[in-house]
């Protein structure tokens, strides 16, 4: 049995289990003040271009999510997203168990469009009745999408512009940052959409880690007492160390862009070789997630060999299913699938 369900279905890297294992028999201090954890956020700093950022070490993406989106928020404030958002389609409603409204706005293959945000936010403002409404306090986005489309530079440009004119902070999910920044689809850098957010996050659970995320606030604009904030959403390591020599070993020599690469050049062959047997898309993705139409039957044939996710219905006798490469993708296992498809 092969797996292409998602991309967290590995370990970790041997690097940085190496990194785990060479350090594991030296102390440190606790809850993200150890060296290791100090080092990775200063290369994390340095990989974004960005020496005012604040970088913390959260245990995974739903605990980063929601307590990030409640630190920005005040009680009475909501988030926008896309109806087809992370947060509103796939995290149990825990950002409302928090106390705070989603409010959605239709997505356009997975994506927030600006022009929708702003006509939200003229109409919203020019209500009478606003004062009786959940305000709306940021603006959320994943990168890449939950279809695996990405945003260009000028559309997360307007959407930056947006927020500042209403006074929305801006943040980004990226549990999956690294496969989207290195997909033919996008257009600008980690330097660039450190200067073009308020906050986002750098996954490393889907992108060769154990666990573990990496939040970055952009221009020394932290909520104030987030390290308590996070503690009190249970989303702090007591042994902070376990993410930071993580994150360590990642921002060295390249090695979570160079995952991230692997695993789109996997993902490419993988979409050509599902086009060459005759199969159609749902959705044209250049990132890890690969939405392909198949017939029921035959779906029934390749779940018997393979592991991938049912992602919904496409007609009678059709559906739509989701196939994801990641950092630990093989040749081999792209050979067993296409052995499958005639």
């Amino acid at each position: 049995m092969i797996s292409f369900e998602c991309d967290y279905n590995n370990g970790a890297h041997p690097k940085v289990l190496q990194r785990l294992i060479d350090t594991n028999n030296l102390q440190s201090l606790t809850y993200g003040a150890d060296r290791w954890s100090e080092s990775a956020r200063e290369k994390i700093k340095a990989a974004c271009e960005d020496s005012e950022a604040e970088v913390f070490f959260l245990c995974g993406g739903t605990q980063t999510n929601v307590t990030v989106i409640d630190a920005l928020l005040e009680s009475y404030e909501s988030v926008i997203a896309a109806d087809s958002a992370h947060i509103n389609t796939h995290e149990a409603a825990a950002l409302e168990f928090s106390n705070h409204k989603i409010i959605t706005l239709p997505n356009d293959k997975g994506r927030l469009k600006a022009d929708d945000l702003k006509n939200f936010m003229e109409e919203f403002v020019n209500n009478d009745s606003a004062p009786h409404l959940a305000q709306p306090g940021a603006v959320y986005i994943t990168f890449p999408t939950e279809y695996g489309t990405v945003y260009n530079a000028q559309e997360i440009n307007n959407i930056y512009k947006v927020c500042q004119t209403y006074g929305l902070p801006f943040y980004v999910d990226g549990a999956r940052l690294g496969y989207g920044l290195m997909s033919d689809g996008c257009d600008f850098t980690l330097p660039w959409l450190a200067h073009h957010c308020d906050a986002f996050y750098i996954g490393g659970t889907k992108q060769g880690a154990l666990c573990g995320e990496a939040v970055v606030f952009t221009h020394h604009n932290a909520p104030r007492h987030f390290f308590t904030i996070t503690k009190q959403h249970g989303a702090l390591m007591a042994k902070g160390r376990l993410v930071g020599l993580q994150f360590e070993a990642l921002f060295t020599d390249n090695l979570y862009f160079d995952l991230s690469r692997h695993a789109i050049e996997m993902a490419m062959k993988m979409k050509k070789m599902f086009a060459e047997h005759g199969y159609e898309f749902y959705i044209d993705s250049p990132s890890n997630q690969q939405f392909v139409i198949i017939d029921n039957e035959k779906a029934r044939q390749l779940e018997q060999h393979v592991l991938f996710t049912h992602w919904g219905p496409a007609g009678n006798d059709k559906e739509i299913c989701r196939f994801v490469t990641s950092w630990s993708t093989t040749e081999e296992e792209l050979t067993t699938l296409e052995a499958l498809l005639g």
